[in-house]
């Protein structure tokens, strides 16, 4: 069964236009009620969301859409989306709900769930809940109306679980960090993290109006995190992003590192301490630098489909722990449920803590190789699979490159186009050779 709500990562869009209405929302409020209400005579949810301006609207629908299927309701607040899923399985609820777009400008608003584990739904799950929307709503009667309330001290329960995912004897005494919230759910959240751990904070980005999040700070825009490590003298930099589930991280130096670079970290730190890694779960655009280095420490790396959602399913299937995403998205299963930028930085500092070693150390003999990443814009009713011309030259490149480069070519799922991605330890040579096949590609 097609989805027509759901995509890769909940359902996601523009706010006033069809679905991110609040009629909508109440609609699927009250269709989500009546799928949880199969397992449960009385279920009971919490809902987060980040600091959007349309996220106290869509709270509202949301709310009672759940109270007339007779669901009850906690309201978190603001709050990261791995915090949200951390409460679902603390206080053993049947579901928790995120209203965030994660990275997205304030325009845009979407709905995410996580299970009474704190994991990601299944398609079966989401399959269900649409086929609900497609029915005509039961209203339960006034007695059996669903109830909300405040959830107190939200931030504070997840504060400290952050904190308990590392060993109390990690102290962060003596080290400054500049802490870029994305003016998103975790400005009231990451400081405290740090700081109850012994650094020096200095935040940016943690002043939300309702309108600023992601906008010329964050983790998709590290500039003004660089900017603000030169001028206080930081030892380090931590960008999230609106929802708190992604990271970047930069050091005194001004280098900036990303969630390729910081997932090799996290595996060496743990191969240090002798634990066993048997594999490690990347994506289709993990960079080939760091796959290399994983393959001489004795880690395999196997790709899953680009989305955290396609890297979690492969670390299920496998029964392993650690895998992520360049752009930040970082899952350590045996400290989380799901992808968290707050407690995936502490890993990394519990890394170069224990090592004695700064982050550039680590990486030392890691040097990304150059990847380079050309839309080819695709027309109407074209099969670029079936493009001869193009399937041809693929080959040829990939026998120029050899082992020291690889090819990727991919259709978009939100637009229509074509990524010719090259990625070779020859940047120019990767250039060229990625320019060649888009030209071929729009033939």
């Amino acid at each position: 069964m097609s989805r027509t709500y759901f995509g890769t990562d909940g359902i996601r869009g523009t706010v006033g236009r069809a679905p991110i209405t609040p009629d909508f929302m109440l609609r699927l409020g009250h269709a989500v009620g009546q799928v949880l209400r199969r397992g449960a005579a009385r279920p009971e949810v919490v809902i987060g969301k980040d600091t959007r301006i349309s996220g106290y609207m869509l709270e509202s629908a949301l709310e009672a859409g759940f109270a007339s299927a007779g669901v009850d309701v906690l309201l978190s607040g603001p709050l990261p989306t791995p915090g949200v899923a951390y409460l679902t399985r603390a206080l053993r609820l049947d579901l928790g709900v995120v209203i965030s777009a994660s990275h997205n400008p304030y325009p845009d608003n979407g709905i995410k769930f996580f299970s009474a584990r704190g994991e990601k739904l299944p398609d079966e799950w989401e399959q269900a809940v649409e086929a609900e929307l497609a029915e005509t709503p039961r209203w339960v009667d006034s007695a059996g109306l669903g109830r909300a309330r405040r959830l107190q001290d939200a931030r504070g329960r997840y504060i400290e679980f952050c904190k308990g995912t590392v060993p109390h004897s990690l102290s962060l005494r003596g080290t400054k960090i500049v802490v870029d919230a994305a003016h998103g759910a975790g400005y009231h959240v990451a400081p405290d993290v740090f700081h109850e751990l012994g650094a020096t904070v200095v935040t940016i980005g943690c002043s939300p109006d309702g309108l600023n999040i992601n906008d010329g700070v964050g983790a998709t825009a590290p500039a003004a995190l660089l900017a603000a490590v030169a001028e206080h003298r930081a030892d380090y930099g931590i960008a999230l992003d609106g929802d708190a589930d992604r990271l970047q991280m930069a050091d005194g130096s001004g280098r900036l590192f990303n969630g390729d670079e910081l997932l090799y970290v996290m595996t060496a730190d743990r191969l240090a301490r002798r634990e066993r890694v048997p594999g490690v779960v990347g994506t289709l655009m993990t960079n080939m630098a760091v796959e290399t280095a994983l393959r001489r420490a004795g880690v395999d790396l196997v790709r899953a489909k680009v989305g955290d959602r396609y890297v979690l399913e492969e670390l299920a299937a496998r029964g392993w722990q650690l895998g992520g995403e360049s752009s930040g998205h970082l899952l350590a299963l045996d400290r989380h449920t799901t992808g968290d930028g707050i407690v995936s930085a502490l890993q990394v500092l519990q890394a170069v803590r224990r090592q004695g070693r700064s982050l550039a150390e680590l990486l030392d003999g890691v040097a990304l190789y150059p990847q380079t990443m050309i839309n080819v814009r695709l027309r109407e009713g074209s099969d670029w699979k079936r493009n001869g011309a193009l399937d041809t030259l693929r080959g040829q490149v990939e026998g120029e490159l050899g082992s020291d480069g690889r090819v990727l070519i991919r259709a978009s799922g939100t637009e229509p186009v074509l990524r010719v991605m090259v990625e070779a330890r020859d940047g120019e040579l990767g250039r060229r050779c990625a320019e060649r096949l888009a030209a071929a590609a729009a033939a």
